[in-house]
């Protein structure tokens, strides 16, 4: 039994908190001079759309390690997590063990937009399914599937057609699911 009376919250990093997405495609289209929009990814995964010979150029975007640093935050995710926190015991779950070169990025780029997270808050982990948490929001389907609680799938265009999960749009999304709206908007 956990000690604490609050319940736990986790979130996923990658396309939740961070705009990875945008990073990766803009990275993607300059260096193939492609023009993939995340319109083209709907119901798709970027590998799904470069063909199977560059499949490994456009992972190995993600396992630089510098990729993760400079991501730009996805519009609301601070605000929201730092209200989340007064209530819930919010922790971030991210799969960094698919590009292990990620953790002192993520960590860092962590540690510079959610200072007020604590480092035993952080989980980077491979399957998601060993997370004990009350809520999970995740922007994978597999992952949430995996999970035991209740699962918020986090719109992203590769996930825009599956069903099962109680979707939230962004942030404000969130808030309101979770009952910190008032003091966000």
């Amino acid at each position: 039994m956990r000690p604490t009376l609050r319940q736990r919250i986790a979130l996923d990093m990658d396309d939740v908190m961070a705009d990875t997405l945008t990073v990766w495609l803009d990275r993607y289209n300059q260096d193939f001079g492609t023009r993939i929009t995340k319109a083209d990814l709907l119901g798709k995964k970027l590998y799904d759309l470069v063909g199977p010979d560059r499949v490994a150029a456009a992972r190995a975007y993600l396992d630089r390690p510098e990729f993760f640093l400079d991501l730009p935050l996805m519009e609301g995710s601070q605000m929201v997590v730092k209200r989340l926190s007064e209530t819930y015991e919010v922790f971030v779950t991210s799969a960094a063990l698919d590009h292990p070169n990620s953790f002192s990025a993520k960590y860092a780029w962590l540690k510079k937009h959610f200072p007020f997270i604590p480092d035993k808050n952080i989980v980077f982990c491979g399957d998601k399914s060993v997370i004990r948490a009350d809520f999970m929001v995740d922007d994978s389907v597999p992952n949430l599937k995996a999970f035991i609680g209740q699962g918020l799938v986090f719109t992203a265009p590769h996930n825009a057609l599956d069903i099962g999960f109680p979707r939230v749009n962004g942030w404000v999304d969130i808030a309101r699911y979770f009952g910190v709206v008032e003091s966000f908007i």
